[in-house]
This record gives structure tokens, C-alpha cells and sequence, in this order.
């Protein structure tokens, strides 16, 4: 089962985009996130790749029509808010950001158990 369809049972209301609406949107599901809102938003689920200095990466765009990005550890999906990440890139006028910042210095995040 692909990563998209694995987090999707966290959603109720769900949306799969269509193929134009992944490429060009860069989100891919719509839902209701059980147990932590009312309101339906974008998921860009992307799984994480290996960059070329061995760390764990992923690549966002600000054209993201995504609401949230999600980003799946051994124990949670975290759930980052794309709004409060585009701000945080801009104030600190980087192109790279390092996951466990993201974790400390952003306030919308989102903790779901895997377990």
C-alpha cells in the first residue's frame, strides 16, 4: 500500500485529486482529519527521499495548493501547516530547512500515532 492510501485512513471526507490537479496543485488527498478538526483540507503526502549527503529530504514548491504537508516518521505522521512553513522559509530567507526545526519553531504542528 503506497504512503498516500496508508495516511488517507486518518481522513474522513476524502478527495483524491486528479492526475493534472497532483502534477500542477502538488497536493494529494482531501480530507477531514479524524479526531483533530472539522474542516476539510489538502495533503501533500509525498513520501521523503535519500539526498545525496544521506539525509532524508523533500522537495516543496510555494504553487503548492496543498494546505498541510505531512511528513511520516517511525512513530507519527507530523502534519506541518504550508502557510506557516512558506512564512517561516520567507523570514528566514532559506531554501533549506531542516526537519527538527520545522518540529521546534513552528506552533500548527500536528502529531498523529502510527501505533
Amino acid at each position: 500500500m503506497n504512503i498516500k492510501k496508508i495516511f488517507s485512513i486518518h481522513l474522513n471526507n476524502i478527495t483524491w485529486p486528479t492526475k493534472r490537479q497532483e502534477n500542477n496543485e502538488h497536493w494529494n488527498v482531501s480530507g477531514v482529519l479524524k479526531k483533530n478538526s472539522n474542516q476539510k483540507f489538502k495533503f501533500d503526502v509525498r513520501p521523503m527521499f535519500q539526498m545525496l549527503n544521506n539525509q532524508l529530504g523533500k522537495k516543496g514548491t510555494t504553487a503548492s495548493k496543498a494546505d498541510k504537508i505531512v511528513f511520516e516518521t517511525d512513530k507519527d505522521w507530523v502534519i506541518i501547516d504550508v502557510p506557516e512553513l512558506h512564512e517561516y522559509v520567507r523570514k528566514q530567507s532559506v531554501k533549506i530547512v531542516q526537519f527538527e526545526d520545522l518540529l521546534n519553531k513552528l506552533e500548527w504542528n500536528i502529531y498523529i500515532s502510527k501505533v
